[in-house]
């Protein structure tokens, strides 16, 4: 695949980063990456579980500047998202 979509939500506070991202997920072609930009401290567990419950990749985090970024590959679309309380 190409670079990643972009999304910018700094500035923004939970839940608002993960509910952009999921609209912008919607967008993405199976096996695409969404590189989401955030300023909330919050987001970094916020989208480690948006990526367990929604079955996408997190493949990446990382912070410079006070800006997260995470790089977000979305899951096949035949893959079912898995489930937190499967063993």
């Amino acid at each position: 695949m190409g670079e990643p979509v972009v999304l910018d939500a700094t500035g923004l506070k939970c839940p608002l980063p993960v509910l952009k991202a999921r609209k912008a997920m919607r967008d993405l072609p199976a096996g695409g990456v969404l590189r989401v930009l955030a300023t909330d401290p919050g987001a970094v567990k916020d989208f480690e579980h948006f990526c367990t419950t929604t079955g996408h990749q997190l493949l990446a985090t990382h912070e410079a500047e006070g800006v997260l970024a995470f790089d977000i590959r979305k899951r096949p679309s035949d893959s079912p998202p898995s489930s937190p309380l499967s063993p």
